[in-house]
């Protein structure tokens, strides 16, 4: 999940929707999600359904808090000189 947020610009598009390369990361991710938990299969279908940045984010949150997921994704669009953005 950290590599695909934090590679912004390789796996999501100008409308912050997941790309081809994006959907294949993320397909990997949410089958072994959904294996070993269940339980969140209706948040991951909805993002499977939708793509967005939002619901990927959503699903973020299975794995870590929502503000270390917005940092990690900030790092992917800003790149490591942040100049104090995050």
């Amino acid at each position: 999940m950290i590599k695909l947020l934090s590679g912004y610009h390789l796996y999501f598009d100008k409308n912050d929707v997941l790309n081809s390369d994006g959907r294949k990361l993320f397909e990997e991710i949410a089958r072994m999600l959904v294996y070993e938990h269940p339980e969140y299969k209706k948040v991951v279908s909805k993002a499977r359904r939708n793509p967005s940045l939002e619901n990927i984010l959503k699903v973020a949150e299975i794995f870590m808090d929502r503000s270390e997921a917005e940092k990690v994704l900030k790092a992917g669009i800003y790149g490591p000189y942040s100049f104090g953005v995050l």
